[in-house]
């Protein structure tokens, strides 16, 4: 069981590469490379080109750990979600940023950014954003606004925060809390049952970025994203947010 997996009802480990060109469409590279990808996963089976170009294959969504690659027209995409361990997660991104460079011609002079991507949801029928601001404090600052007379209730907050991980400012980490409650449902209080959804995000950006091959610089972020898991991500706002959850 993934050690994540408790703090959560859905957790993820997502990794994007960002190329500067388009990435190759033709039928032999694609299939190739999606068939490779099949024989280190074969749960992967269910292929689709999508009306908008972009070609996935992944594996079966109606189970609770599922897998996706995907190739859009400027990004390669592997998703992993609820997998048993981080391990197996690895071991899938690694893959095709292994491959990508023989088989897709992704070189390192193309590539804008790579983004590993540590994701939580956290599914709750009421009022996100009071959920958040609850769970995490709004400041002192913002919360002399909440106490103001014809101040009712909080219809969005969704706080992020990006920090520079050196110097040149290339390699970044970026925290964000995206809710999906409307103004509607908080005049209405009609919820739905949707998601508040935890990204954090370490970026690194190419140009005159790390002399290192993808899956090097794979390696390097996510010992970073791990590390800010569980130095500060995990105690501070996972679990707080996951408290205020099921206290309601």
């Amino acid at each position: 069981m993934n050690r994540y997996n408790s703090d959560a009802d859905d957790y993820y480990v997502n990794v994007n590469l960002n190329t500067e060109m388009e990435l190759p469409n033709s039928r032999d590279t694609v299939l190739h490379f999606f068939e490779q990808m099949r024989k280190g996963f074969p749960e992967l089976r269910d292929f689709q080109a999508q009306e908008n170009g972009d070609l996935v294959l992944e594996s079966d969504k109606d189970q609770d750990a599922f897998r996706t690659v995907a190739i859009e027209a400027r990004r390669l995409v592997s998703g992993c979600t609820n997998p048993e361990s981080l391990a197996e997660a690895y071991r899938q991104h690694e893959l095709v940023l292994d491959l990508a460079p023989h088989l897709l011609s992704i070189s390192l002079l193309d590539c804008e950014a790579l983004d590993v991507t540590f994701g939580f949801d956290f599914t709750y029928d009421g009022n996100h954003d009071e959920v958040v601001a609850e769970a995490l404090g709004l400041g002192s600052a913002f919360e002399g606004l909440i106490e103001a007379p014809h101040a009712k209730k909080v219809v969005n907050f969704e706080p992020s925060l990006t920090i520079a991980l050196d110097e040149s400012c290339q390699l970044q980490a970026r925290l964000s809390i995206e809710t999906r409650t409307s103004a509607y449902q908080v005049r209405t209080g009609e919820f739905g049952d949707d998601q508040i959804s935890l990204y954090l995000k370490v970026r690194q950006y190419w140009g005159n970025g790390p002399d290192l091959s993808f899956v090097e610089s794979f390696r390097r972020q996510r010992e970073i994203g791990e590390e800010l898991l569980q130095r500060s991500v995990l105690p501070r706002v996972v679990r707080p947010l996951a408290q205020v959850i099921a206290s309601r």
